[in-house]
């Protein structure tokens, strides 16, 4: 049994879409930033970063195996159930390069426009125009990826567009339309046809508090304002 440390943000998407996909088992374990679960010493022992999403594999070879970090819990998933992620070199790579991508820059880009956006409490022209920029910049690098590679990111359907997906989903409020990369727009409908990726969207449905809805203590708690 799989123990997935979980809040329905993308990165926790990531996640919840591959364990549906490999039909791992797994048990969801809620992690409530508002409440600041993740500045706990037990949250803190499996994820040293203190964000979600995180595992504990209570059925790893040599005992349980804690890991944080999506792309890197995403190889993990992939090497044990083997799915997902070639084995052949350069199709192993390929795959590899574009959750790294991910994670280097389509992620946190987009994370930080859409606070900008979204949710700081001074409106940063600077900020907004930066980080705006940078993510269509980032949209247009998978639109051209995706106008050479067919249906998928990296070749067949893998973790790279396992990782990619969730923040996608976010492009309205990224200030984005699909209308304007309409490669990513024919990948994006695609996946979201797949029934095993709505299931991992749908887990914990709800359990996620919209940050409008948020007292200034708990926004701190959030956003990381309020360390501990």
């Amino acid at each position: 049994m799989i123990d997935l440390y979980y809040a329905a943000t993308p990165n926790g998407w990531k996640i919840s879409i591959m364990l549906e996909e490999t039909g791992l088992p797994y048990r969801l374990v809620p992690v409530r930033f508002e409440s600041g679960d993740q500045y706990t010493e037990d949250f803190r022992r499996i994820s040293p970063n203190g964000r979600i999403p995180a595992i504990v594999d209570h059925d790893a070879p040599d005992g349980p195996l804690a890991m944080f970090e999506s792309g890197a819990i995403l190889i993990y998933l992939a090497e044990k159930s083997g799915m997902l992620l070639p084995r052949e070199l350069h199709k192993r790579f390929a795959v590899i390069q574009w959750v790294m991508w991910q994670m280097a820059g389509l992620g946190p880009m987009a994370g930080q426009n859409g606070h900008f956006l979204l949710y700081a409490p001074e409106k940063l022209r600077y900020a907004i125009e930066r980080y705006g920029k940078e993510v269509r910049r980032l949209y247009g690098v998978l639109d051209r990826q995706l106008g050479e590679t067919g249906d998928h990111i990296a070749g067949a359907y893998s973790i790279a567009d396992i990782a990619c997906f969730p923040w996608i989903m976010t492009h309205k409020k990224q200030g984005l339309t699909l209308d304007d990369f309409p490669n990513v727009k024919r990948w994006f409908a695609m996946l979201r046809a797949r029934d095993t990726l709505q299931r991992g969207l749908a887990v914990g449905g709800g359990m996620t508090r919209s940050a409008e809805t948020l007292s200034e203590k708990e926004k701190a708690r959030f956003f990381g304002y309020e360390e501990r």
